[in-house]
């Protein structure tokens, strides 16, 4: 056997004691550079071990998960009579008491098995909810009507180009100057409850109101003063009314979670049932075959007019959603909540393509010359549709206007309001004058 020589141990490196030499301690002394990567090092650590614990110490919502913490953690699953929300609140109280008893790691083990698990998992979610072949149909109809409806707009934004006789400025100085003569033509009470919504019909003969009540009542128009009909059938309080852009026909929504749909002489024809808290609002699509209705369960649904059918059920507000309304080529349709967010849908695909976040303001045509809104502070307003400046301020309510409509030519503005008065607007200025009138495309 041949021996190897052993193997020379290197020397020790000793530095010198004399000549300006540095001591031991100086010759180690970190950098600033050095000590701020190490302190960020570290901080990164601490957060790290933060979320760590915190995500042990979040209880799941899920039951499935809940069932299976407990599980991991020694203790039974479920107690006899528990219910889901007690058997949560078990855990939590357990995981409490794991962590002031400083058994942090058990916690800790028990969620790393817990997304083991999930990642071994593979679900196949659904990146979208399956409609019925009657939304299908519906979203092609609705694309179809929206496209004709487009060509329209077309056509006529190229005619007012191309014609010299059109004057859009004058036009809208005309619409404008009609709007700032607006004065009370006359009111009047429209039921012992107040009021909370109203809608003229789309030639203007008939208003509608709605109240507390839970009663709508149709008046003749001009003068409010003769009821033609009565509609009773919700169980609550009536919290809008609105309509038919094409049909002799109306939609009101309550406080008990359901809409109908009524002829004007008062014979019900449709009740809408499926939403799970009150209404807020309801419109028609300007096909009139759709209706929208918003509720407080946070969601907004499309409805078949004709057979009553629920077409599609709406989420995406974590809020209830109070306001809905459509584009009138009937290709968008926009929804505002108590969460401070509108979103804007098309209807021919299901996406939401715009989010507005913070104060949202009515979805509005794209042809107004002006518009008008309702304000609690008992006032109706009148703003520009070119530049949104104050036209006029209509005063005369005495408690909070709660809704508002406007004919199809512009000529009258109803108002109704928590003091349990309806008022027409209207401009006699022409008649005093003589008649002046200007041909508009409204």
């Amino acid at each position: 056997m041949v021996r190897h020589p052993p193997l020379a141990r290197p020397r020790a490196f000793r530095p010198p004691q004399n000549g300006g030499a540095k001591a031991d301690d100086e010759r180690y002394v970190i950098s600033e550079e050095s000590r701020q990567v190490r302190e960020r090092q570290e901080w990164a650590m601490q957060e790290l071990l933060r979320k760590r614990r915190a995500a042990a110490m979040a209880v799941p919502t899920n039951d499935k998960s809940v069932r299976g913490r407990l599980r991991r953690l020694g203790d039974a699953i479920t107690l006899f009579g528990e219910r889901e929300m007690e058997r949560r609140a078990r855990l939590a109280q357990l995981m409490a008491r794991l962590d002031i008893g400083g058994e942090l790691d058990r916690l800790l083990r028990a969620y790393e098995e817990e997304v083991e698990d999930e990642e071994e998992e593979e679900v196949q979610y659904l990146f979208f909810t399956e409609g019925p072949k009657e939304l299908r149909e519906a979203r092609i109809d609705i694309a179809k009507y929206s496209i004709k409806r487009a060509a329209l707009r077309v056509q006529r934004a190229k005619r007012r180009r191309d014609d010299p006789d059109e004057d859009v400025d004058a036009e809208t100085e005309w619409a404008l100057k009609q709007a700032k003569g607006m004065v009370l033509d006359c009111s009047s009470f429209g039921d012992d409850r107040p009021l909370t919504g109203c809608s003229f019909s789309r030639d203007g003969t008939i208003l509608a109101t709605c109240s507390l009540s839970g009663v709508t009542n149709l008046w003749e128009m001009p003068q409010v003063t003769n009821k033609i009909a009565v509609l009773k059938d919700h169980k609550e309080r009536v919290t809008d009314v609105v309509f038919s852009p094409v049909d002799d026909c109306l939609a009101t929504a309550s406080a008990d979670r359901t809409a109908k749909l009524w002829k004007t002489d008062g014979t019900l024809l449709q009740t809408f049932e499926g939403h799970l808290d009150r209404l807020a609002r309801v419109a028609f699509h300007p096909s009139g075959k759709y209706l929208g209705t918003t509720s407080f369960d946070k969601t907004w649904r499309l409805w078949d007019v004709n057979t009553g059918a629920e077409l599609l059920l709406q989420e995406g507000h974590s809020r209830s959603v109070y306001g809905i309304a459509f584009q009138q080529e009937g290709a968008l349709a926009a929804s505002s909540g108590l969460d401070s967010l509108a979103r804007v849908w098309d209807l021919r695909t299901g996406r939401s393509i715009l989010a507005f976040q913070g104060h949202i303001k009515p979805y509005e045509p794209q042809e107004g010359y002006f518009l008008a809104t309702a304000s609690y502070d008992m006032k109706v307003n009148i703003w520009s549709g070119r530049d949104f400046s104050l036209v006029k301020s209509l005063a005369g309510h005495e408690s909070k206007v709660a809704s508002l409509d406007i004919t199809a030519d512009s000529s009258c503005i109803a108002t109704v309001s928590h003091d349990r008065t309806i008022k027409l607007w209207t401009n006699n200025s022409n008649e005093e004058e003589g008649g002046e009138t200007m041909d508009i495309d409204l």
